[in-house]
């Protein structure tokens, strides 16, 4: 063996610091920082005794060997030597090496040595624990979780039980380690205090495993014994977020207790993200009123104020998010980056500002961005301003002059210059970018879709069809192209039966989506079933004012005898947007004036 290279790489190494100041810094070998054992329950083998030059040695050679390519011998030394010290820290050394080594019996060997002298360990218990689960035993792991608990303080046992799942993470039988857990904590599973957060830990482990109707249970059962615990909700959240809709009602409980408000603002995004704008609206407005210094709900109840058309309550709400967000102490809850946040609401205020032609105040809020990383959308919104001047060459040319700095830069230019030219209803040119685009690309969908619509208002129907075809066929769950061929179909009043199946599949990938119900509701008026197009459309239009459900909605009330409420949606939906094509068609196409 070449003792003077390993002696050399010793030398280079941490081990060799952590050993010479970290163990011998003085004459008697360090007391474990571990958990304690009391007077009269010494650690076996540690004395009060100098370190001898025997042991000294011994723990050289295993540092040695286990440096040197022979993790098998430094184990054992190290392991010998903590055995005869009875130092915590020899024992975690020993384990190290072996986790090392990716020798998982050897690993489980010297922590449970660990634990056998000293049972009151904690870290020890846990390095068992975490090693059975490495090795697939998960059995065996129900003893170590009890131990665990056992040994926690009373006021740390909630958050013991909240941390389980993460020991399981990497487990491969999630039902396995749920079935596991469930037996560790069977004891606590009608404990009031505890068995709402044991319950929750079990039902992570099942929603892991793809078993959400386990899932949903444990939250049930967690939520039986305290209905204000936050555990429970928070799991059901989760499920309901990805698409178990029974998980809603035990988030409703919760929230008619005393609820955290992260809860209902994650609750709010829930919302969102099912396409329940004004439900949403309600729960974000309980936020901003309850923690009203809690920027973030601010930012998002401005920005669904904007798509919503309700610009003064936008603003208004972007402001106070912006007024918050620069106070030197932030709140303690903030997860979003402040700047990345910031330059989400300078852009839409200044959006705001060009919606109602104040240009240099939407100049002013874009001035205020320093973010490298948003040069794109900063200069298509100064573009867009350019256009809305009357400026569309020079808006084109200042799109097309920016860096492509990263890869996503260029499909960003494409699109904000495929918007500009589509707001001044220039579709040629449109059209003439996408195709350059997807010449480059072909397989882009996104860009697909939009050279589809684009089509539609030029005219050429045959072309917007196959496009959409081809798009479904290679995608199959892009819900944007079953939709819109759907209602194509259904407003030129054609293949109806068609035209239903398509939007039905569309909702089958986005169920409740306002846009895709105003479809489906114009299908039930063109097949001449106005009262049920009528309660789509009210239902669509309750939870996503817009001017195109209004044109719609307005539309089938007049032609069921409902004038003066025809009027006045129509009425709101100008509101909402004065410049909607299809609200402008309807009303001149009656010959009102609302």
């Amino acid at each position: 063996m070449d003792y003077y290279g390993l002696m050399m790489s010793f030398h280079r190494s941490a081990a060799f610091i952590v050993l010479s100041a970290a163990l011998f810094a003085s004459p008697a070998i360090a007391q474990s920082t571990d958990t304690a054992p009391a007077p009269n329950e010494a650690s076996p083998g540690q004395s009060d005794s100098g370190l001898s030059a025997e042991l000294f040695y011994q723990l050289l050679l295993g540092e040695l060997n286990a440096i040197g390519g022979e993790p098998g011998v430094g184990f054992s030394i190290m392991l010998d030597a903590a055995r005869k010290t009875g130092d915590a820290r020899l024992f975690k050394r020993a384990t190290e090496i072996a986790l090392r080594a990716r020798s998982g019996d050897s690993a489980l060997q010297a922590a449970r040595a660990w634990r056998t002298a000293m049972p009151q360990s904690r870290e020890a218990n846990r390095y068992v624990l975490q090693i059975l689960i490495g090795l697939n035993r998960l059995g065996e792991a129900i003893d170590p979780l009890k131990r665990d608990l056992a040994l926690a303080p009373a006021p740390e046992r909630i958050a013991v039980i909240n941390s389980i799942p993460t020991y399981f993470s990497r487990a491969a039988d999630k039902a396995g380690a749920a079935d596991v857990v469930a037996q560790a904590l069977a004891a606590q599973l009608e404990d009031q205090t505890l068995g709402p957060a044991a319950w929750t830990s079990i039902g992570r482990l099942r929603a892991a495993g793809k078993d959400a109707t386990g899932a949903l249970e444990a939250a049930l059962r967690g939520q039986e014994l305290d209905p204000g615990a936050d555990g429970p909700a928070i799991l059901a959240l989760t499920l309901f977020g990805s698409g178990t809709n029974e998980a809603e009602s035990v988030v409703l409980r919760y929230l008619d207790h005393q609820p955290r408000f992260e809860v209902r603002m994650d609750y709010a995004t829930a919302l969102l993200g099912r396409q329940r704008y004004a439900e949403s609206a309600m729960q974000l407005e309980r936020v901003t009123r309850e923690k009203p210094e809690y920027a973030r709900a601010w930012l998002i109840k401005g920005t669904l104020e904007q798509q919503n058309r309700q610009p003064e309550q936008a603003r208004a709400s972007l402001l106070r998010f912006v007024e918050l967000a620069t106070q030197v102490k932030a709140s303690p809850d903030e997860t979003e980056e402040p700047e990345q946040a910031l330059t989400q609401a300078y852009l839409r205020l200044a959006e705001l500002a060009e919606q109602r032609r104040d240009y240099t105040a939407a100049q002013d809020w874009l001035a205020r961005i320093d973010n490298a990383q948003s040069m794109v959308s900063v200069q298509s919104r100064r573009a867009a301003i350019l256009a809305r001047q009357g400026k569309l060459a020079e808006a084109r040319a200042m799109i097309r002059a920016l860096p492509e700095k990263e890869p996503a830069d260029a499909r960003m230019k494409i699109s904000a210059e495929v918007q500009i030219l589509r707001d001044n209803k220039q579709y040629q040119l449109a059209y003439d970018v996408l195709r350059g685009a997807l010449a480059a690309d072909p397989n882009d969908t996104d860009l697909q879709y939009d050279l589809s619509m684009i089509a539609e208002k030029l005219g050429r129907l045959d072309e917007m069809e196959r496009v959409l075809r081809a798009l479904i066929a290679a995608k199959p769950d892009y819900h944007h192209a079953y939709n819109a061929l759907g209602y194509s179909l259904a407003d030129r009043n054609v293949r109806l039966p068609e035209a239903r199946e398509l939007i039905l599949k569309a909702l089958e990938y986005a169920p409740g989506d306002p846009f895709i119900s105003d479809s489906l509701a114009w299908v039930e008026y063109r097949s001449g079933n106005h009262a049920e197009a009528l309660r789509i459309l009210k239902k669509a239009y309750a939870d996503k004012p817009d001017a195109e459900i209004a044109a719609h909605l307005g539309e089938v009330m007049w032609t069921l005898g409902q004038k003066d409420e025809a009027m006045a949606v129509w009425r709101e939906g100008l509101g909402l947007n004065a410049d909607n094509e299809t609200l402008l068609e309807t009303i001149k196409r009656f010959r009102v004036n609302p």
